[in-house]
């Protein structure tokens, strides 16, 4: 069976982007896909494989999405600004993509080449930001790691509503960040 004029690869991608974020990750299953492209599941693979490479292609995509967003708030910034900057801008995309943002956490195929480079650009980028530092190659990637960890947990606590006091959610952040830059600052100086 020949694939329906119109749908390609591109087209299957973009209508997947818009269900995770619209409805959420689990959201995008085959069926999903299909009904809004206006065809019957079986249709859809002819352009993927299956729903794992699918949800693959979306993290690849979302990947890219946070590379350009955090490229473009961080470039030509060191240090602690550069860091905050970051920051800000990768929990924005969480906040403003929560779909893309949760699909792209769970794609961990090692051996998709694609998935390993995207993820690699968004880490080296990050390296890059510790340069002022003096961290080894293994100190900073354990930096990116715990760095990641808080961010990311703000990141899901508040999608979640896990902040229930009354205290301000970006105040939290930027003091767990503080507090996070100055033991990197001690360790590092």
């Amino acid at each position: 069976m020949s694939p329906r004029a119109g749908i390609d690869p591109g087209a299957v991608l973009q209508a997947a982007v818009a269900i995770a974020d619209s409805e959420g990750a689990e959201a995008v299953t085959i069926s999903s896909v299909a009904q809004r492209l206006g065809i019957r599941p079986p249709s859809l693979y002819n352009h993927v494989s299956g729903l794992g490479e699918l949800r693959e292609r979306i993290a690849v995509y979302a990947l890219g999405e946070l590379y350009d967003r955090i490229v473009r708030a961080a470039s030509g910034l060191t240090g602690e600004r550069a860091i905050r900057s970051f920051a800000d801008a990768y929990i924005g995309f969480a906040r403003e993509h929560p779909g893309l943002y949760d699909v792209a956490q769970l794609a961990k195929d090692p051996t998709n080449r694609e998935l390993a480079e995207a993820s690699g650009k968004v880490v080296d980028f990050i390296v890059g930001l510790l340069g002022g530092y003096s961290l080894t190659k293994e100190e900073a990637l354990h930096t990116v790691r715990g760095l990641r960890s808080l961010i990311h947990g703000f990141a899901s606590l508040e999608r979640q509503q896990g902040f229930g006091l009354p205290l301000d959610v970006r105040e939290s952040l930027q003091f767990s960040l503080a507090l996070f830059l100055q033991g990197l600052s001690q360790r590092t100086g």
